[in-house]
């Protein structure tokens, strides 16, 4: 799912794979001619402030049976699910007249009605209920505010069974409340008012293609004098204020349109969209999309530099996917529609290799500063090292066991995993860079497989699925080595507790020190977290409650569980600044607790004082991580 700040970030997670099923080489959709025969969508967002979509179709049939079907598996969520508990007053009429219909009690996104003879289409309308912020905040499907919205078009349309999707031709139209403005990489044929008309294109197309809309909103072409495709910034905001780009910004995404077309040397679209999305009222992740990408942040994160800094790298990360993830994609994720079950081993790949190309990315732009870059690398190394779950389960099974993941409990996390793939790719993919330096003594790097891999020439948007054999393949071609012991060793068997810290991070090593990195600050501060994992092994709220435990850490020892409230410190009332300074007295540390209003005093047996990740350069290592986030623009004038 997105920038992962899943493993690491914030767990905004959300990355988008469109599943759609096609031999070798193929469309990503299927021409449009505007035929008689496609399905008419009209959707009525008038009312999204009340996060309520109207969505109304014409939907050509046959007499007999006709199953319709709800988008199931949606792509990049790696998973089922699609929110048909979210649909509400599903009416199906033909000829002005109702038809009943039941629900496959087999398959619950399955509609079945009978169709009377004589009947070439029905009529189809339903609401789609947008979930509201929470109390607390934003919740994983809140999409919609009084300002804003951003619409996904597989929540708002059925399609008949039978028909793979990328054959299914759609004309849409879109009414969005008075004075929007609006960003997609959906063609428009006509704008009047807050109507809006689409050009006709494949369902594979309308749900590659979100938009984002709102009152306060603004378009920036970034790049403009880049040769090639155009690219474009779309930003709706809770505020005008919040809508700002300053010079500093704009510049690193102009770097980040230039250094990505270095990094690949071809693109795979006629014209490129970011959708960012500025709210603390919907939910924040990142969806891919070929030619968009759908992210949704902090509502200050242009005018906060903090926030730009942790933020930001979210459109490196969706970016990348166009060309791993929709252009180059698993054979596994290939599939006939929106209904069909994926097989997710590759996400190491798919979601791994992003990570590590997104980071790069970020920092060769500007995004982030290299002491930024080696702060959350730090992070990366550190979490990867405490990570006990990988002594017993490969990281593969946690890319194949993905739809379970993303909506499986943080509680003990590092003991059972959850998707590792992001983090873990990435340190694997940092690893494999690292190695093709060192074995060509610099001649190639991780850049030569990515451009033979993912370039070749520009070109129309298509997808070419590959194998594990191909990704062997195509290293072996760039640097020949064992590459498939190398990767079974990393992803298919767990990691022996005495290797748990042993990480290649091309020419620096982990080390510990008694001040946070800028980026562990930043983390802290916008997750709204105390991240002991280091020291106490532990990471609690702001507010004291316990996130998660390390296995085997001085707090898992004290009896310290995720889910408990710690209340006080040392006798004084819990704040984030005690913990920390009881931590400097170098003592063992007392905590009370509340676990379902019992009280408890453990004291935690650490004297070690503060301690957080740093990187420190190996002097026996070639410094390959300063060349990796080098800009390649810079090296090519």
């Amino acid at each position: 799912m997105g920038d992962s700040r899943v493993g690491l970030r914030a767990c905004f997670a959300a990355c988008a794979l469109l599943a759609t099923a096609w031999p070798a080489h193929a469309q990503v959709s299927t021409p449009a001619t505007g035929s008689s025969k496609s399905i008419e969508l009209a959707v009525d967002a008038s009312e999204v402030h009340r996060r309520i979509v109207h969505s109304r179709m014409k939907i050509p049939v046959s007499a007999g049976a006709l199953t319709l079907q709800y988008p199931k598996w949606i792509p990049g969520e790696h998973g089922p699910s699609g929110p048909v508990t979210d649909l509400a007053g599903l009416r199906i009429e033909a000829g002005g007249k109702p038809l009943g219909w039941h629900r496959n009690p087999l398959d619950m996104f399955e509609f079945i009605v009978d169709v009377p003879a004589g009947i070439s289409s029905v009529d189809v309308s339903f609401d789609f209920l947008s979930t509201p912020p929470s109390s607390q905040g934003f919740t994983s499907g809140a999409s919609a505010t009084s300002n804003l919205a951003v619409l996904s078009w597989n929540q708002l349309v059925l399609y008949p069974k039978g028909v793979p999707s990328a054959q299914v031709e759609v004309r849409t139209t879109l009414k969005l409340p008075a004075g929007w403005k609006f960003g997609t990489a959906l063609p428009v044929v006509a704008s009047s008012g807050s109507r809006i008309e689409f050009a006709p294109v494949s369902l594979v197309t309308l749900v590659d293609s979100p938009l984002n809309a709102g009152i306060h909103f603004r378009t920036v072409e970034l790049a403009p004098g880049e040769p090639g495709p155009r690219h474009y910034l779309h930003i709706a905001a809770e505020s005008a204020a919040a809508a700002e780009l300053d010079d500093a910004t704009r510049a690193s995404l102009d770097r980040l349109v230039v250094e990505s077309g270095r990094l690949f040397g071809a693109r795979h679209y006629p014209v490129y969209h970011f959708l960012l999305t500025l709210s603390d009222g919907i939910a924040h992740f990142g969806m891919e999309h070929h030619l968009s990408s759908d992210n949704r942040v902090d509502e200050r994160t242009l005018i906060d530099d903090d926030l730009g800094a942790w933020n930001l790298s979210v459109l490196s990360h969706e970016m990348v996917h166009s060309w791993n993830g929709k252009y180059r994609r698993p054979l596994d994720l290939v599939t006939a529609d929106f209904q069909q079950p994926i097989r997710s081993e590759l996400l190491w790949v798919y979601e791994g290799l992003t990570q590590y190309l997104g980071f790069v990315l970020a920092a060769r732009s500007g995004i982030n500063t290299p002491e930024q870059s080696r702060g959350e690398l730090a992070m990366v190394a550190d979490w990867a090292a405490h990570r006990q779950g990988r002594t017993w389960r490969p990281l593969e099974d946690t890319a194949t066991a993905a739809q379970l993941l993303f909506g499986a409990r943080g509680d003990w996390e590092g003991w059972r995993r959850s998707v590792d793939f992001y983090d873990e790719g990435r340190l694997l993919w940092l690893e494999a860079d690292a190695t093709i330096r060192e074995q060509t003594r610099g001649r190639k790097s991780l850049d030569d497989f990515v451009r033979a891999f993912h370039g070749g020439a520009s070109g129309t948007a298509e997808v070419v699925p590959y194998t594990f054999d191909d990704i062997v393949a195509g290293l072996d071609a760039v640097a020949p080595y064992d590459w498939r012991q190398f990767l079974v060793k990393r992803i298919r068997l767990p990691v022996e507790q005495s290797a748990l810290a042993t990480l290649n991070l091309g020419g620096w090593k982990l080390a510990y020190t008694g001040e946070r990195s800028e980026m562990q600050e930043m983390g802290e501060t916008a997750n709204e977290i105390q991240d002991l994992t280091a020291s106490l092994g532990l990471q609690c709220g702001d507010d004291g409650l316990v996130k998660d435990v390390i296995v085997g850490s001085p707090a898992d020892r004290a009896g310290v569980a995720p889910g408990v409230g710690i209340v006080a410190v040392n006798g004084f009332k819990f704040s984030g600044d005690r913990l920390r300074d009881a931590l400097k007295a170098k003592a063992p540390v007392d905590l009370l607790v509340e676990n379902a209003e019992f009280y408890r005093t453990l004291t935690v047996d650490y004297t070690a004082g503060e301690r957080y990740p740093q990187l420190e350069r190996d002097a026996d290592k070639a410094d390959a991580l300063t060349a990796i986030l080098t800009p390649l623009a810079s090296q090519q004038k």
